[in-house]
């Protein structure tokens, strides 16, 4: 599908119509790998910060989510991540696209 501009995102009036550019976004299967390996991390960080109350997790689990992510765009998709202008539906689409991965509807 391409890379969107950021005024094709800003114009995004549903996440039914940003999942497919979001996706679109994430046509590089490396890409799509680090996000998944990051969105595993960040969940176990997510485990740890219940388990133990430290608060660090809660940024481990931030560092890993966005970390691992903004390398597949920036060194694999080379595309700019859309949690920079579509914030709430690009974190929605991480979770939607780690579901999707799973059940095996998108390739890892």
């Amino acid at each position: 599908m391409g890379t969107a501009t950021a005024e094709q995102l800003k114009r995004i009036q549903s996440f039914a119509e940003f999942y497919p550019i979001y996706l679109g976004e994430h046509a590089n299967r490396t890409c799509r790998r680090l996000h998944f390996i990051g969105s595993t991390l960040s969940l176990a960080c997510l485990a740890m910060l219940l388990a133990t109350g430290r608060q660090q997790y809660l940024l481990y689990g931030l560092l890993c989510g966005y970390g691992f992510a903004w390398i597949g765009h920036f060194v694999f998709e080379k595309n700019r991540p859309a949690s920079f202008s579509r914030p709430l539906y690009s974190f929605m689409g991480d979770w939607v696209m780690y579901k999707d991965i799973w059940t095996g509807k998108i390739r890892f």
